[in-house]
């Protein structure tokens, strides 16, 4: 039996694709990101867009049980883990509902989180930053909070009185000094300077709560944190992870093309008393759309890079928690997973007016290397699709990034096991017809371009 040849560290994925008519992305005006390269203007759509879309696509489909990280665990990225974990002790453990809440926030902020401001009910019991952690978070906190019930609520009836001493404290403090502010009236006596306040100090979390709360934030073996990293710096204590996975932004090879779309929308109610109008008066007071608006679309062919660390991927999971053997197993199907939503993943902005997520790649380009490699400066010349340019952006741009690829190839020894996927029949047609030296093998399923 011929033993597998030694995969490289990093595998480099490239992609061109061609939308038309979307906004996967907006600024904080409602317009199309864009970037300048190559001296113009292109379109944008950003990393943390693309990456959130594909780590949501593999979680989803494995909790669904499908894809090759089925059942595996997953992370959660959100602020509710005090709410969870609150609901968590109310519908598993039989508590009420409001003292379930109180605790788990508690637990949870003197364990170090941050929290919203208590005086306002939308974020008081909301972490001020989205925590990335295992999904079964919430559940695990609960279920220690429970299992030392005696011990944590002794402890939260101390912490919450000290917290509410210490917040009467700071009120009294503004108090005096809004007054001192207010100038005093003519004859009036000099107030006593009031004594400095002592400080109230919050009572410590007991150890084996705060360890527990730690280890079921911990990213353990949750297959996604391994993958796109996490950084939490309000707990110094809790592991923080480099994640394995480098994304880049994806932009437009040419230049932006953009337009405002005016729409229209009906007001059914409307509509239906104009239909049933008895006079051309009635039905003249219903006349016109209920409202009519502008949103801009974006069309074009974007460029986008990622790069899998391997290695990195593989230390991770080591450093959750699993033997190498369990590592190696997880990492492989990691990788699988990763390529299947690098090619299949969108951002969901604007998808039922768009149709966005229904896109598919012209051209995937995958090879390993003992780098990670960017082709970006491939489309740094925009593309010209005028009279005399290179014609439409979607093949000119799969000429180029081919070109790029064996060109580079042949300078570098590392690069290997390089293979194209399309799901476009003029780009299919465009590979049989490409005479470059040492071309992509062509495959025909995403699974393939790392087998």
């Amino acid at each position: 039996m011929t033993e597998a040849a030694p995969r490289s560290q990093f595998l480099s994925l490239h992609l061109i694709e061609t939308l038309a008519a979307v906004l996967p992305v907006r600024d904080e005006n409602g317009q199309p990101k864009t970037l300048v390269f190559g001296g113009v203007e292109r379109h944008m759509i950003t990393s943390q867009a693309r990456r959130r879309a594909e780590r949501v696509h593999a979680r989803n489909r494995a909790n669904a049980g499908r894809g090759a990280l089925k059942d595996r665990s997953m992370g959660l990225r959100t602020r509710e883990w005090a709410i969870l974990a609150g609901r968590e002790l109310e519908t598993a453990h039989g508590w009420e509902k409001e003292k379930s809440l109180v605790t788990a926030r508690a637990v949870m902020e003197a364990s170090g989180l941050k929290f919203g401001d208590p005086k306002k009910k939308t974020v008081a019991n909301l972490t001020r930053v989205l925590v990335f952690a295992p999904s079964d978070a919430g559940k695990r906190i609960a279920g220690h909070i429970a299992s030392h019930a005696a011990e944590v609520e002794e402890w939260c009836a101390i912490y919450l009185a000290a917290q509410a001493q210490a917040a009467a404290q700071k009120d009294r403090r503004g108090a005096r000094k809004r007054a001192a502010s207010k100038p005093e009236p003519e004859g009036a006596e000099e107030t006593p300077e009031a004594e400095t306040p002592v400080s109230v100090p919050l009572p410590p979390l007991p150890r084996t709560t705060r360890d527990a709360v730690l280890l079921a934030l911990a990213p353990r073996d949750a297959v996604d944190i391994a993958l796109y990293g996490r950084f939490l710096a309000e707990i110094p204590d809790s592991p923080n992870v480099d994640g394995a996975v480098q994304t880049g932004h994806a932009f437009t090879v040419h230049e932006a093309e953009q337009i405002e779309d005016f729409y229209a929308a009906a007001d059914d109610a409307k509509l239906d008393r104009k239909r049933d109008a008895l006079s051309f008066l009635d039905a003249a007071d219903d006349a016109g759309a209920g409202m009519t608006g502008y949103q801009s679309l974006i069309s074009g062919t974007f460029y986008r890079h990622a790069v899998l660390d391997r290695t990195q991927l593989r230390v991770n999971l080591r450093v959750a928690g699993m033997d190498e053997r369990e590592a190696e197993i997880a990492a492989s199907e990691a990788e699988q997973e990763f390529v299947n939503s690098f090619v299949e993943a969108f951002p969901e902005a604007k998808k039922n007016s768009t149709a966005s997520t229904g896109s598919l790649p012209a051209l995937v380009l995958a090879f390993e290397g003992e780098r990670p490699y960017n082709y970006a400066s491939a489309f740094q010349r925009a593309v010209d699709e005028g009279p005399g340019g290179e014609g439409p952006a979607g093949p000119a741009a799969v000429r180029r990034l081919l070109r790029h690829h064996a060109f580079v190839d042949r300078r570098r020894e590392d690069l290997r096991t390089a293979r194209v996927l399309t799901y476009d029949p003029e780009i299919d047609q465009l590979l049989r017809e490409l005479e470059l030296p040492g071309s992509p093998a062509v495959v025909e399923l995403a699974e393939d371009l790392i087998r």
